[in-house]
């Protein structure tokens, strides 16, 4: 019964019940739906007649481009092959490998190759290329002075031809008076201005010497009239024509007695270098640096053959432009950089990126030293305001804002990170390559931390030293940089068991007390062939000695005697020699080696001997052996350590005479 007093309210339907207000909501199962019960169960519709299951994807065909160092999942990606089926091709090879790793360009052509697909590995170099490629305008080209390189053999006279070209002194500040660093200079002419780039002669800067190459207009090759062309002539005349450039020949030292001008002429001819005057294109100059002979033909031929040959033009009015020469860490500035401006024009203010460095211009430098505001096409300007030494060979450019330059120095250190990590770890050591070792003699490094004042160095003594190569030692450089050495590098040296070498550069007072402490050896040098020759000594010290082998004599078995208790002793003639007790002896019997032992006692007649000498009889119990007859020979020797003074010597095999031994 209802209560009087309760207010009336509306009946709402029961929880779940149906309502006359609301539609009821029939849900039905699937077949292989869970919670539906027996009855809601349903067959599934039949497939419509001539509706077949569609075929598997054909897997892609085609080339494609892949970043260098790139991943093993963004490989699987980029071939749209699945990540398992590349981690088996990974496997095949010898290769484990996680999706996150990087792989190195053999390994990504090997697996293109399995997968029989054209793969691409673009590095970051070739990215530069592509972003420096300019198209201007006609109306806003203008002429530009032309780059010339000055190439040829170490001790020619390139540096004194430069410094009395431009009446400066730079050979006296040069280490042995040989130049090891790119300098970039510039000389007026008849009011027209000449850009110079000194690139080094010896052969470990090669690199540079190429370098050097690739950012010139016209090659001036220096042969001495008294040498005559030397290797590294010829090999500037295959740098300048890989860079296809224009050659202009100067035959140096024309004032020397010894003097011979037609055979350096003659020389070349037979390289192609035929000379104007014989009917050949190829302008020769016979100048002398230190009498200031004949400069001026010099420079007008250079200006000759850039009006008849080349068309140089530049822009500079566009955003600046051009490869770095030359970087270093400077004590006080900081950061320097050497640049030569290809394209538009470069001022203060601006903002720059090369490679993975970037920075705001705080100052420019013209190559005399004097403070400039801007640096226009084919002037060389040194730059402050890198926040790290750019690499040397990096193309520079200007950019909107600081911003955005960090940002691509980012991204394109990263690129070359990932590429390094992928070359590192294709040099890792496997389990089997370490057992290899273990079986062939355990293989030692010589690890080294080098330190350098500009980059160019530092590529020069890098690969002077990975010239350095002996199956027993090596040279590990564990790290390489610019600049002074600190503290950390002596540390890292200390971790790693490592030598620090400087080149040019010297320790810090931090850096010293460091060493101290940790034991570590710090050395600096200024020439490069002293520090290879002292590397070569260091590593000829960590090689095991040889082991030679000295005759000491010749014993022949004429009888034997069997004793009991002690096995069988050959009654023997010395007929070489010195037979000693405790020596090794081998012996020989019809001409070959059948055992090999020592000499356990030595008699003369009743009594122990410590030698015979040759033509006395003497008793010998050989150790380990009685199978002793007549007509055996005994070969007693000894076997001594020798140490090793030089990476070219092996050590010789023991002479055998053949057949079974011990």
């Amino acid at each position: 019964m209802a209560d009087p007093n309760r207010p009336n309210r509306p009946i709402r339907p029961r929880q779940g019940a149906p309502s006359s207000r609301r539609k009821r909501r029939v849900v039905i199962e699937g077949t292989g739906g869970s919670g539906g019960r027996p009855g809601d169960r349903r067959k599934a519709p039949d497939r419509p007649e001539g509706r077949t299951k569609a075929p598997p994807a054909a897997p892609p065909t085609g080339p494609v481009t892949v970043e260098s160092g790139v991943s093993v999942r963004d490989l699987s990606q980029a071939l749209g092959v699945p990540l398992p089926q590349i981690i088996k091709i990974l496997m095949g090879l010898g290769e484990m490998k996680t999706a996150t790793q990087s792989l190195s360009d053999e390994e990504v052509q090997l697996i293109g190759t399995e997968l029989e697909r054209e793969i691409t590995v673009k590095h970051a170099a070739d990215e530069e290329e592509i972003l420096e490629s300019f198209e201007d305008d006609e109306q806003d080209l203008r002429p530009r002075p032309p780059v010339v390189t000055i190439m040829g053999h170490v001790d020619h006279g390139k540096t004194t031809l430069l410094d009395a070209i431009r009446e400066a002194n730079v050979v006296a500040t040069e280490a042995g008076g040989i130049t090891q660093h790119i300098g970039a200079y510039q000389v007026e002419h008849d009011g027209r201005r000449i850009t110079f780039i000194d690139t080094p002669g010896h052969e470990a800067f090669t690199a540079m010497r190429a370098r050097g190459a690739k950012v010139t207009d016209i090659a001036v090759l220096v042969v001495a009239a008294d040498d005559g062309v030397m290797p590294q002539t010829r090999e500037s005349i295959s740098h300048a024509r890989a860079a296809e450039v224009p050659i202009v020949v100067a035959v140096n030292k024309i004032d020397v007695p010894d003097a011979n001008p037609t055979r350096v002429m003659t020389q070349l001819a037979e390289d192609d270098l035929q000379p104007e005057e014989w009917g050949g294109t190829t302008q020769f100059s016979q100048v002398s640096a230190k009498e200031r002979q004949n400069l001026d033909d010099l420079l007008e031929r250079i200006l000759l053959v850039a009006d008849a040959e080349l068309e140089l033009t530049a822009n500079p009015s566009a955003p600046a432009a051009g490869p770095i020469v030359e970087s270093r860490l400077d004590v006080g500035r900081g950061p320097v950089a050497t640049m030569l401006v290809q394209r538009g024009t470069l001022e203060v203010g601006d903002a720059v990126v090369a490679g993975d460095a970037w920075g705001k211009v705080r100052a420019l430098y013209n190559h005399t030293g004097e403070k400039v505001t801007q640096a226009k096409p084919g002037d060389p300007v040194e730059i402050l305001g890198f926040e790290h030494p750019p690499a040397a060979g990096e193309q520079c450019r200007v950019v909107e804002h600081e911003r955005l330059a960090r940002d691509l120095a980012e991204k394109r250190g990263e690129r070359m990170r990932r590429e390094q990590l992928a070359q590192r770890s294709r040099g890792g050591v496997s389990l089997e390559s370490l057992y290899a070792e273990m079986q062939e003699g355990e293989a030692r490094d010589l690890n080294l931390v080098i330190k350098a004042d500009v980059q160019g160095s530092l590529e020069a003594v890098a690969g002077e030293l990975a010239k350095i190569q002996h199956p027993e030692v090596g040279v590990n450089v564990i790290h390489q940089g610019v600049g002074g050495i600190t503290e950390g590098d002596v540390m890292l040296a200390a971790a790693s068991d490592a030598l620090v070498v400087g080149f040019n550069v010297r320790p810090n007072a931090d850096a010293r007390a460091a060493a101290e402490r940790e034991g570590v050896e710090i050395r600096s040098y200024r020439v490069i062939y002293q520090l290879t020759e002292e590397i070569e000594q260091a590593l000829v010290g960590m090689l095991s000695p040889l082991q030679r082998e000295e005759l000491l004599g010749e014993a022949e078995v004429r009888a034997t005697f069997k004793v009991s208790r002690l096995g069988t002793i050959a009654g023997c003639m010395v007929t070489g020699g010195t037979v000693r007790r405790g020596t090794q002896v081998r012996v020989v019997r019809d001409g070959t080696v059948i055992y090999e032992t020592t000499i356990a006692q030595l008699k003369r007649f009743k009594d122990d001997v410590r030698e015979v000498a040759e033509g006395f009889e003497c008793g010998i119990l050989l150790d380990g052996f009685n199978d002793v007859k007549e007509g055996d020979v005994l070969e007693v020797f000894e076997t001594r350590q020798v140490e090793r003074t030089d990476l070219s010597a092996a050590e010789p095999a023991v002479p055998q005479r053949g057949g079974a031994g011990s």
